[in-house]
């Protein structure tokens, strides 16, 4: 295992705070678009995650009253007019990498989407595992309106998934933006928040999470993604021995104890 408190990133903003990790990208001006640089930087972050003895949480926040305005067009749409197609498919591939990195951190991770939130952003939200969102919060998965597909870092497979296949066709083959109301009537926010309290109330999510049983956590957002490929017969199966495994934790120990003392139970993750 590794520490992240220590961890000093070049191309977003990066703290841990009692085991909740914050994550905001930092270019408000441009209502925070991503570049190659930063893409490949928070693959590798989410990378080190799971491997991390000092995060039990992340949120991934907005800055400026944005979330993510998505690849940046002169940084990235640009350049890539010129790459060849190997060149093309090493970037999509590590678009696409990011995306595994959040579902494999092992952690669970909390969106905070205020403002603009479209293609890489929704991607990034969408990889999410919970999300808050303001009135404000536009969300749109563009990649049509740019004159390319709507399958882009997962999007064909994650968005049915959470605001159903129709729905996520539309969006997809239009382009349009989702309206903070939509995305909590379909399921994509968990709930919206005023812009004032986006922050103070994620933070207050991921601390919950943090609490623990983070074994149990990380067993559960490990099955969540991998059951989606799996048969009833064999989601109730896995889900029987990741169950035992959890029963051999010392948390679980502990919350029986302090059910039978009457007391809150404090989990340490092991």
């Amino acid at each position: 295992m590794s520490s992240m408190g220590h961890y000093r990133a070049t191309h977003f903003n990066w703290r841990v705070d009692d085991g909740v990790a914050r994550v905001t990208l930092d270019r408000p001006e441009r209502k925070n678009p991503l570049t190659f640089d930063s893409y490949a930087e928070l693959r590798d972050c989410f990378r080190r995650l799971a491997h991390a003895d000092d995060v039990d949480a992340v949120v991934f926040g907005s800055s400026g009253g944005n979330f993510c305005s998505g690849g940046d067009v002169h940084d990235i749409i640009g350049p890539l007019l010129d790459r060849d197609m190997a060149g093309l498919v090493e970037f999509t591939r590590m678009t696409g990498d990011l995306v595994k990195a959040m579902l494999n951190c092992g952690r669970p991770v909390v969106a905070a989407i205020d403002g603009v939130c479209v293609g890489a952003g929704a991607m990034i939200a969408l990889a999410s595992d919970l999300r808050l969102g303001t009135p404000a919060a536009k969300t749109a998965f563009l990649f049509t309106r740019v004159g390319l597909a709507g399958c882009d870092m997962g999007a064909c497979a994650l968005l049915p998934r959470v605001i159903g296949q129709g729905r996520a066709a539309e969006l997809l083959y239009t382009g349009r933006s989702m309206s903070a109301e939509e995305a909590e009537r379909w399921g994509f926010f968990n709930r919206l928040i005023e812009p004032d309290a986006l922050d103070d109330e994620a933070l207050a999510l991921a601390r919950r999470l943090a609490d623990g049983p983070n074994f149990a956590h990380m067993m559960t957002k490990t099955m969540l993604n991998q059951e989606w490929s799996m048969s009833i017969e064999q989601a109730i199966e896995s889900e029987a021995q990741a169950q035992a495994i959890c029963m051999q934790t010392r948390d679980f120990r502990r919350a029986y104890e302090a059910f039978v003392n009457k007391q809150r139970p404090i989990f340490e993750g092991d």
